[in-house]
């Protein structure tokens, strides 16, 4: 676990492998996850590269897989997951992998074939039973309503399909039969009558169960159909429009005793297609049941094989083409791990000759890594939301553990359902290690990944929910009230007292609906709630009015403290990259442009809190008026809080006023002061440039370090370097824009944190009305049907509160908090310009065969 106060150290290193080692070598570096490399063949097409060809014999190894899984999921065989951890496959059990793969897609390819013929003969022959058997029928009714012509003897005797009886005729008369669709019958008739004019007899019927299609597999519907033609002509057009309409032709036996012939052989060689497919089913089954058992494996060993050669793809060779040559980036913690697997994958190998590495110096800006583990995974991906952090730079991660769950409690604070979402979240704790919460749907995969920010979240609201004293919109008297009722009648007071102050007599209670206690009456307020809000306000008529003042100012000193803490941070980026002049020409006026307005303004909220008490309340000024007559001078006179309070403001302003164009021109002007005083800008220290190339802050950096490390340093920085081109007008608009953006900031910046005293009003006053048109209306039933409308409400008021008050409100309240962090704590300090290091590692590779075959 490495720090998550800035990323950790990277330095950019050299990889030696020699050609019969490097697949080791790198297929040890993938176990270990330890280091990202560099492409050395960008200008190369990826169909040029070295190892191309065993690119694409991994990708037919793929493909043959593919099959399998795809084949053995056909045939509803369960697949065993194996181990993930098996290293890469040895080079030398590689063709011999690729061999027994390739034998035995071929040998499923020809028993599957076999089988899928086997199987359409059988449905073929299925259906040529059923035409007998309904074509039977049409000709026993042809012959029953036949009718009789005069000029012809009669023919009771003779057959229909008897052709010395259609000689006798003088006519050719044909048959076609077969099968076709359920939806194409009425189509294939009219065509037929339409084409042949009338020509043609069409005898059919439906058969009584559904048959699978020989050539599609569907299960569907089938009309036999028996046509009688005259003719060869009208023969051939039929024919032709049973082959438009797909029409499953069977040809028709001349006599019944030809047709007993067909119908015996069919019956035997359907008992003898069922004996051989059921068999051939049976050698499959096994074949893919034994495929079954090691296809994880082998998917999990290609894969890892590709992702070695891809690799290897990006290494370039020496002269002698006898050692590979790959640059990494890796941290610094890791450069013994880095040597112990090079030293690994070599020793694997047999090579007389080890691999090597050696660190190399660089002037790029190497990629972000911050480690980090289950628990601070969450709150790390908000922050990579926003922008991977440049290089070393200070990460708000470590902060918003504590301050994303606490700003969020804020606008969700109630204890009630702050207690739900801790027990939901602690739920997905204690059960992390199920495997089927990772499996599960994406919504409910979300709440896991971010159970423990759930779990913060939670608890952090059932201590906001105290402090505000609310629990499901009541409030929870534990300490007792500090508000005296009974010492406002008169009868508890001297006869001497009572016309100092107003005081309640019977009278008084009866005629008046609203009472308003004075705290100016010795007993009546005996000492604040030890902790939160008193509970006597839940009662009381202004109780929105109070808490509204008390949110509004908290959500006014948080939302200062947040952005103050922001600016700080950004003194140690400058401290830890050697910008000192950015922490006076920047950080320091913008600091006192904050204080001195917004900083003052939490100084008088304070003030106001401790000097004034309830018998001077009425004479209290508006803390509201006193901040706007700062800025405008008024004239007359006022009170103020304090004496003095006119010349510490204007001191202030004054301060104010200052540091504006200290901060707009303070940094342009002292770089140009520095460009003045030599030729060329440069850098003496080996390393790499701590900021992105071509920006003004790279400039500052490069005058910093001649500032600090001398004259020296500078001559020999400008004899490693080339002159850097001085842009005073870019560097001006430059600072210009975030000084304008920072003063206005200020002001739009901490209005926007009044949306914690916002959504927190929402969020009481929405389960203050779902109590009031749920709960109450429950609970004022009379005993006799209360019992049974109380299940019901219940369950109604506990459905609303989970999905308006948790989950709706919550999000509502977790995108505000998000905001709040990215806009407004943030870009205080935070850049977010950053690469996210990426190393090569197997445990990136995706254990889910299953998308392959997709």
């Amino acid at each position: 676990m490495g720090s998550l106060f800035r990323s950790e150290t990277m330095c950019l290193a050299q990889l030696f492998l020699q050609s019969g080692t490097a697949y080791e070598c790198l297929s040890a570096l993938g176990e270990k996850g330890l280091v990202q490399f560099r492409d050395l063949n960008q200008n190369v097409s990826s169909f040029q590269r070295k190892f191309v060809g065993e690119v694409k014999r991994c990708e037919e190894l793929e493909r043959i897989l593919a099959y399998l899984v795809q084949e053995i999921n056909r045939a509803d065989i369960p697949l065993p997951e194996g181990e993930t951890s098996l290293p890469a496959p040895p080079l030398k059990q590689v063709l011999e992998m690729q061999e027994q793969l390739q034998k035995l897609e071929v040998e499923l390819r020809e028993v599957t074939k076999n089988k899928e013929k086997l199987r359409k003969n059988l449905l073929e022959l299925i259906e040529y039973t059923h035409m007998l058997r309904v074509t039977k029928t049409f000709v026993k009714r042809n012959v029953e309503f036949e009718p009789t012509y005069e000029e012809f003897p009669p023919l009771d005797s003779d057959s229909l399909l008897d052709y010395s009886c259609m000689q006798r005729l003088g006519a050719k008369l044909g048959f076609i039969s077969g099968l076709i669709n359920q939806g194409k019958v009425e189509a294939f008739e009219k065509m037929l009558w339409r084409v042949c004019k009338g020509y043609t007899i069409l005898t059919y019927a439906e058969l009584d169960e559904p048959l699978e299609d020989p050539e599609t597999g569907e299960v569907i519907k089938w009309y036999v159909f028996l046509i009688s033609f005259w003719g060869e002509q009208i023969g051939h057009k039929v024919k032709k429009i049973c082959d438009c309409y797909h029409c499953h032709i069977y040809p028709y036996p001349n006599t019944a005793e030809e047709r007993r012939e067909i119908q015996e052989g069919l019956n035997t060689r359907i008992q003898d297609l069922h004996t051989v497919l059921h068999k051939t089913e049976d050698y499959l089954r096994q074949v893919l049941c034994k495929a079954a058992e090691s296809v994880y494996t082998r998917v999990i060993q290609v894969k890892k094989m590709k992702a070695i050669y891809h690799i290897l793809n990006m290494c370039s060779f020496d002269v002698t083409n006898k050692c590979l040559i790959a640059e990494v980036w890796c941290p610094e913690a890791d450069l013994q791990g880095l040597r112990r697997a090079l030293e690994e994958g070599s020793r694997e190998s047999g090579a007389t000759i080890p691999s090597f590495m050696n660190t190399i110096p660089t002037k790029e800006t190497p990629p972000t890594l911050i480690r980090t583990n289950k628990f601070t995974e969450g709150f790390q991906n908000i922050v990579d939301a926003y922008g991977v952090g440049s290089y070393r730079e200070v990460n708000p991660a470590l902060f918003t553990i504590i301050t994303f769950p606490f700003l969020f409690a804020v606008m969700f604070g109630d204890c009630g359902h702050g207690f739900v979402m801790f027990l939901f979240a602690l739920l997905l704790v204690l059960n992390e290690n199920h495997p089927r919460l990772n499996q599960s749907q994406e919504i409910m995969r979300m709440f896991f990944h971010g159970r423990y920010i759930l779990l913060l979240m939670g608890l952090f609201s059932v201590y906001t929910g105290l402090i505000y004293n609310d629990c499901f919109s009541k409030s929870v008297n534990l300490f007792g009230s500090g508000w005296n009722v009974s010492a406002m009648y008169s009868s508890s007071h001297a006869p001497t007292e009572h016309t100092k102050m107003v005081l309640w007599n019977d009278s008084v209670v009866r005629h008046n609906r609203l009472l308003q206690l004075d705290p100016n009456v010795p007993g009546v307020f005996r000492g604040p709630y030890p902790f939160g809000i008193d509970p006597i306000w839940n009662l009381a008529t202004n109780r929105l009015t109070f808490l509204n003042s008390f949110k509004m100012k908290m959500s006014v000193i948080l939302g200062i403290i947040h952005m103050t803490f922001g600016v700080v941070l950004g003194i140690f980026n400058h401290l830890h990259f050697r910008k000192k002049f950015n922490i006076y020409f920047v950080s320091i006026p913008e600091l006192l442009f904050m204080l001195c307005m917004f900083g003052y303004l939490i100084f008088m909220i304070i003030y106001k809190w401790l000097v004034y008490s309830a018998e001077t309340s009425r004479v209290a000024p508006s803390i509201l008026i006193e901040f706007i007559n700062m800025f405008l001078f008024p004239t007359s006179e006022t009170s103020g809080l304090y004496s003095g309070q006119v010349h510490v403001q204007r001191l202030l302003l004054a301060v104010t006023a200052l540091s504006v164009p200290v901060l707009f021109l303070g940094k342009p002007l002292f770089l140009l002061w520095l460009q003045n005083r030599r030729s060329c800008f440069g850098i003496s220290r080996s390393g790499y440039t701590l900021v992105r190339k071509d920006s003004e802050e790279e400039v500052s950096l490069l005058g910093s370090q001649d500032v600090e490390e001398g004259p020296n340093q500078m001559e020999d920085g400008c004899r490693e370097m080339t002159c850097e081109e001085f842009n005073f007008g870019e560097i001006l608009m430059t600072q210009v824009i975030h000084s304008i953006e920072y003063c206005l900031g200020c002001i739009s910046n901490t209005a926007s944190y009044l949306r914690l005293w916002a959504l927190s009003l929402a969020h009481a006053q929405l389960s203050d009305v779902l109590w009031a048109m749920l709960m109450r209306v429950g609970l004022r039933v009379d005993t006799t049907f209360g019992v049974l409308l109380l299940l019901p409400v219940i369950a109604v008021f506990a459905g609303l509160t989970v999905f308006i008050l948790l989950i709706m409100e919550g999000l509502s309240a977790f995108l505000h908090a998000i905001r709040l962090h990215w806009v407004e704590f943030q870009n205080k300090f935070y850049v977010g310009a950053g690469t996210k290091f990426v190393p090569f590692s197997f445990r990136l590779l995706s254990s889910k065969f299953t998308d392959d075959v997709a």
